[in-house]
């Protein structure tokens, strides 16, 4: 574009184009082959344009497509690690579950020991009181130990009178 001064006002049309005076006499040239070449380039980049925005929009299409797939595998693999860690938190608490009824039942059967000794102890001074009430009878060890091995002593568990000993007090002998 070219711009020009001068001292009329008047309008014309000269080889390059349209020459239009202003009252100011200011001169704009405006040549048809730059505004025919700038139309033609000004339609040319839109048109690359949308071929580069339709590329461009096909590959964030893609490549949304492949995030969104990663995310369901990731979504998947999350749910299966959930239930893996699930899984094994409820064998862990099996596992102090067991643990803790392992002790328990531990500590009863310490009871059950212990209270079997106590028994056995009894059991063990009762028969030696049996023992010395018999000897205070008259009765004799070995008697008792046929006694404890399953045989009868006809002293002690027959039905007749002759085979009963005669009762004995204080270590003599009553006349019934």
């Amino acid at each position: 574009m070219e711009e020009t001064h001068m001292h009329a006002a008047s309008a014309w049309t000269s080889n390059d184009g349209p020459i239009s005076v202003s009252c100011r006499v200011h001169l704009h040239i405006w040549p048809t082959a730059i505004v025919g070449s700038q139309k033609k380039e000004n339609l040319t980049p839109i048109g690359s344009k949308i071929a580069e925005l339709s590329e461009s929009r096909s590959e964030l299409l893609t490549r949304i497509q492949g995030l969104k797939q990663d995310l369901q595998s990731w979504r998947s693999k999350l749910d299966t690690q959930v239930k893996i860690y699930r899984d094994v938190g409820d064998s862990f608490f099996a596992v102090i579950e067991l643990s803790e009824l392992k002790k328990s039942l531990n500590v009863e059967v310490e009871q059950l020991r212990s209270e079997f000794q106590e028994l056995r102890t009894t059991l063990q001074q009762q028969q030696d009181d049996v023992s010395t009430s018999l000897r205070n009878l008259g009765l004799q060890d070995q008697d008792v130990s046929e006694d404890a091995n399953g045989t009868q002593n006809p002293k002690v568990e027959g039905n007749t009178e002759e085979d009963q000993a005669p009762p004995i007090e204080n270590g003599k002998e009553i006349q019934q």
